[in-house]
């Protein structure tokens, strides 16, 4: 074997093991666009079928936390649990749509942000205002809320 042979196979090994690893440094990032979106949707969606608390129990992470004017801070799972049991949601109906996602390069972390709507059922009487929620991903592979709040008042301009 001539010594331009054994270069030209040595390259050849390089360039076969650079494309390798190039492959799979790009096959191991994980594919995350959109999840947040549909996460926050199925989130609302739940909220519409079956009520505010049911969704809000079935989307915290368990040390997730929830922000609500004139209230401290509301942490874990177990205290939402302990709240919604001693209130009913069934006078209204909320919802929500995301209207941006931003995920962490490690796919792992993430928030969304949009528009709330509430409606009361016996008026029809309607408020809406923005939020924006923090997720994380859950080690079985699902987004649960770290954070949430919102704030009311959007003006109704015609």
């Amino acid at each position: 074997m001539s010594k331009k042979n054994g270069i030209n196979i040595v390259f050849f090994v390089f360039i076969a093991i650079l494309f390798l690893t190039i492959s799979c440094v790009n096959s191991a990032r994980p594919q995350v666009a959109g999840q947040l979106l549909k996460a926050d949707r199925d989130f609302s969606t739940l909220s519409a079928r079956e009520g505010m608390h049911r969704a809000f129990l079935a989307f915290i992470a368990d040390s997730g936390v929830i922000l609500r004017p004139g209230s401290w801070p509301l942490k874990g799972r177990n205290t939402m649990e302990g709240l919604y049991s001693k209130s009913s949601d069934s006078s209204f109906v909320l919802t929500w749509e995301p209207l941006s996602e931003k995920i962490a390069e490690s796919g792992d972390l993430g928030y969304t942000f949009g528009i709330w709507k509430s409606r009361v059922k016996s008026s029809g009487e309607e408020s809406e205002g923005t939020y924006v929620t923090i997720w994380g991903k859950q080690a079985d592979g699902s987004w649960k809320f770290l954070l949430d709040t919102g704030n009311e008042g959007l003006s109704k301009s015609k």
